[in-house]
């Protein structure tokens, strides 16, 4: 794994850390389900800050914000609470 990072440029290291961040926090249940509308923020949080640093292109950042509005609405839809209901009778 050492190996392959070296031949990435600082740029796309801080790209792919971001982005790896970015994706913990949409894949962070627990958050999703105690508290969407923080969850929600936090990934707009981070888009943005992609975006201001120039880490993403104008595309890339839609796409982000895109991507946390959906999982926000999936979240106050109940989506997980369904997922884990569903997992626990079955």
């Amino acid at each position: 794994m050492h190996s392959f990072t070296h031949q990435l440029t600082a740029a796309q290291e801080q790209k792919l850390r971001a982005l790896n961040t970015w994706h913990l926090v949409l894949e962070d249940v627990r958050l999703r389900m105690e508290c969407p509308d923080a969850y929600h923020e936090e990934l707009i949080r981070q888009s943005d800050e992609m975006d201001r640093l120039g880490i993403v292109s104008w595309q890339e950042w839609r796409d982000l914000r895109i991507e946390a509005d959906q999982a926000y609405l999936r979240a106050i839809a109940g989506e997980d609470y369904h997922r884990t209901l569903k997992n626990s009778c079955g």
